[in-house]
């Protein structure tokens, strides 16, 4: 068999990585420098060609990972060759992640493109900065397609492909225990009669810090947390949002040594559902320090509790000895009342847009028309789809 393939094996196009089958990644996608925008064309050009000579009758969709809600350059280059793209936010309020029902959306979306036919091809790209997340939904796609096993291997098998200065330069945090924890969760669909499971809303009780870490150089630290996510009291308004901070003020953010405590408990009382992150600040003279982050969603929190380790929480690439081997963080929740979490909901997002005839994307658009998990009124898509996330 495996004469076979080498006799067989045809070499991929350039300017592309082949990830798995049929499923390619620019390869500017894995550099540390920047690219200017007017080098695209030739670029793209390129790879395009390569792609058609490749597979003769291919059929491309793309998917691009950026910042902002203006059309990127890279999606006018595409259409001039009648490649479909769908846009994608690069991060979830500052973590390199996407939320649940976008996940969703763009592992449906490419399992229906690549089971349409043998000569459908997915073609991904990021803009400057949205590596991580595009290394993430990589991952996610080869975990959902049963193409590979293993969260903490996908997502580093993945992570091989670039410079690894390039994951360090662009996320001041280490991302990867909030993307293993996403990749469970995508793991987990085989489990659940429904995947994903409908937002739950939970009340976020309290936090408690079990050994206090050492942000001060004296064994301590002073606590305050911000959380970022939907409001599930605000039907109409949907986007992320700030929806608790600790006030700056001495009397609140106290100051907690090892050698006098080794529990801290914080009440916070804020509700919360679906996609959450969740920031420990320390704050030192009016001067703020990250000491954590983590990201979760509400729907798979078991017995209303999260129980993270150090090596389970997003810290600064060099912070981590600053935690106690045995440290711990619980979130407790408690449930809300029923008719808050029947929240539903919004996909005004997926917009249709001018460009190239309808027609060129027909293949696309029955896909997307006629799948059941895009079940809602909104215009057919057009050349680009946009998936975006506000940000109040």
């Amino acid at each position: 068999m495996a004469l076979f393939r080498k006799l067989f094996y045809r070499k991929p196009p350039e300017g592309v990585l082949e990830i798995s089958e049929r499923i390619y990644v620019f390869d500017r996608c894995f550099t540390t420098d920047v690219w200017e925008e007017k080098n695209y064309k030739g670029y793209v050009a390129g790879v395009i060609s390569q792609l058609k000579d490749h597979y003769p009758d291919v059929s491309i969709l793309a998917f691009n990972f950026r910042e902002g809600e203006s059309q990127s350059r890279i999606a006018n280059d595409l259409s001039e060759h009648y490649v479909t793209i769908m846009d994608y936010p690069r991060h979830y309020e500052g973590c390199p992640l996407v939320s649940m029902e976008m996940i969703n959306h763009f592992l449906r979306s490419s399992e229906s493109w690549l089971s349409l036919g043998q000569q459908n091809v997915l073609l991904m790209h990021c803009e400057w900065g949205g590596w991580p997340v595009l290394a993430f939904m990589l991952a996610a796609l080869l975990i959902y397609r049963r193409h590979f096993t293993g969260e903490q291997k996908t997502l580093d098998m993945i992570y091989k492909q670039a410079p690894r200065e390039l994951l360090y330069l662009l996320q001041p945090l280490n991302p990867i225990p909030s993307q293993l924890r996403y990749l469970q969760y995508v793991a987990r669909r085989n489990a659940n009669m429904q995947w994903p499971p409908m937002d739950r809303a939970l009340t976020l009780d309290c936090i408690i810090i079990r050994m206090i870490p050492n942000f001060d150089g004296e064994g301590g630290c002073r606590p305050m947390f911000r959380i970022y996510g939907k409001g599930p009291l605000i039907v109409a308004d949907q986007s992320p949002k700030n929806l608790f901070s600790t006030p700056k003020k001495n009397n609140v953010v106290r100051h907690y040594k090892q050698a006098e405590c080794e529990l801290v408990k914080i009440d916070i009382n804020c509700h919360t559902q679906g996609d959450v992150v969740l920031e420990c600040i320390n704050l030192h003279d009016d001067r703020e320090e990250m000491m954590f982050r983590t990201m979760f969603n509400t729907s798979f929190i078991k017995s209303n509790i999260l129980i993270l380790n150090r090596d389970e929480i997003d810290t600064l690439w060099d912070a981590k000895d600053q935690f106690p081997k045995d440290f711990r963080l619980e979130v407790l929740f408690s449930e809300m009342d029923a008719a808050a979490s029947a929240v539903p909901v919004d996909l005004s997002s997926f917009e249709k847009k001018d460009g190239l005839p309808v027609e060129a994307f027909a293949k696309v658009q029955e896909i997307l028309n006629s799948a059941d998990w895009l079940n809602q009124n909104c215009d057919a898509p057009g050349n680009v789809l946009q998936l975006v996330e506000t940000k109040v």
